[in-house]
């Protein structure tokens, strides 16, 4: 299983309960500037579950905390620090996504849309394929009759074609 990684965003696991954003916030701020901290809470009990995420502007800072707070203790517990992966969404195209099923929204309609031009180009290509070679058979057919007219019309009259013969020998 192929993930990509975020390499600006940490998980950090092991958290005792006292711990909150703030102070998660305040023990990863000597390692860079923090775009977010969050905790995710048990909707029972509306505590956060031993693990939070914080995520930091640079990936060096990022790199520098996971190597420095891996093991570390906070709050009389040892934290588990490493890279996130990203969240992870039942839907999507591919199934499992990163983003909600809607956000394949907009490309589906853009795709229907596409599908939908071909298939009305293409009729219409078939179409004016088809009334060409209509018109050609027609051309065709009058060309055939044109000769055939030609062909009854000196056959028609075989005597005089012996008297023109007759005149022309004289």
């Amino acid at each position: 299983m192929n993930v990509q990684v975020q390499k600006n965003t940490l998980y950090v696991g092991g958290l005792s309960e006292e711990v909150n954003e703030a102070i998660l916030h305040s023990a990863f701020i000597p390692f860079g500037d923090i775009k977010d901290v969050k905790t995710p809470l048990d909707q029972a009990t509306q505590k956060h579950r031993s693990f939070g995420f914080v995520t930091f502007l640079e990936r060096e800072d990022a790199a520098a905390a996971m190597d420095n707070m891996d093991g570390a203790e906070l709050y009389g517990r040892v934290l588990t620090v490493n890279y996130a992966f990203p969240e992870r969404i039942k839907g999507g195209e591919q199934g499992w996504a990163a983003q909600p099923i809607w956000v394949d929204a907009d490309t589906w309609f853009e795709r229907q849309q596409q599908e939908e031009e071909m298939q009305r180009l293409q009729a219409e290509q078939q179409a004016a394929m088809k009334a060409a070679q209509e018109l050609c058979r027609k051309k065709l057919a009058e060309e055939q009759e044109g000769e055939k007219e030609e062909e009854t019309e000196t056959k028609a009259d075989p005597v005089a074609e012996a008297e023109a013969l007759k005149q022309q020998n004289a």
